[in-house]
């Protein structure tokens, strides 16, 4: 085997093995369920959640098709009033091709425990 293609094989064989540990860090992600606290807003465009306790903003999906049920059950005037969730979800990084840049990280809620219009005293005000 030539120089040239020793350095070919050796290409592949990296770009193999960081796409293989990628998929991992992803899978450990999806794998890794947590409760999270927050304001969520719900409209034609957006989709959105704050974390109160860290300020970071998330996209939302809803895999449990509970949480943009339970929202639209408040019967809201207009799009994007907030509301208070507790959910069980996991995260992932965002499609930019579907979620707008704004989002990095995507929540991937799998269970809606507790959502009020109710915003709590603290650190969500």
């Amino acid at each position: 085997m030539n120089l040239h293609t020793k350095y070919i094989v050796l290409f592949f064989a990296l770009a193999a093995f960081i796409t293989a540990c990628n998929q991992k860090s992803e899978q450990e992600n999806k794998n890794t369920t947590r409760v999270i606290k927050g304001l969520y807003s719900y409209g034609p465009e957006i989709k959105s959640f704050t974390d109160c306790e860290e300020g970071r903003e998330y996209w939302v999906a809803d895999s449990a098709k509970t949480l943009e049920l339970a929202y639209s059950n408040f019967n809201f005037e207009k799009p994007y009033e907030p509301v208070y969730i507790e959910v069980e979800c996991h995260l992932i990084k965002s499609d930019s091709l579907i979620v707008s840049a704004d989002f990095d990280s995507t929540m991937v809620v799998t269970k809606l425990l507790k959502i009020t219009k109710e915003i709590p005293d603290g650190p969500c005000n």
